[in-house]
């Protein structure tokens, strides 16, 4: 149950401080980085949050759940704009790809 609180504290902190910056940035992402901190500082002992975390991640299927019955409910939708919904898939997964190699070509050159 600590790991579950310490988990949630992070993710309401996040939440927190992302509603009172005009939510620039996710509450859940800055939970995470929050969290990610205190775990490196030692503020939060890795093995006391390590059974809730893989608790989760083990039944992170379920969490996926509603996003699948929401693409089902928008299914007319998804058809009428399924070639710009695929090309902008194709076209960003490139792109990120190419910067992501792009960028780790040029680390591995300043080595």
């Amino acid at each position: 149950m600590l790991g579950f609180f310490h988990i949630l504290l992070f993710w309401t902190i996040g939440n927190t401080i992302s509603y009172l910056t005009g939510n620039y940035i996710s509450g859940n992402v800055l939970g995470m980085i929050l969290l990610f901190c205190a775990l490196r500082a030692g503020i939060v002992k890795a093995h006391r949050v390590r059974p809730a975390a893989r608790f989760l991640l083990g039944s992170m299927g379920l969490f996926f759940v509603p996003f699948g019955v929401g693409l089902m409910v928008s299914y007319d939708l998804i058809a009428q704009h399924f070639w710009a919904i695929l090309i902008a898939s194709v076209v960003s997964t490139l792109l990120v790809l190419l910067s992501t190699g792009g960028i780790f070509q040029k680390l591995l050159h300043k080595q």
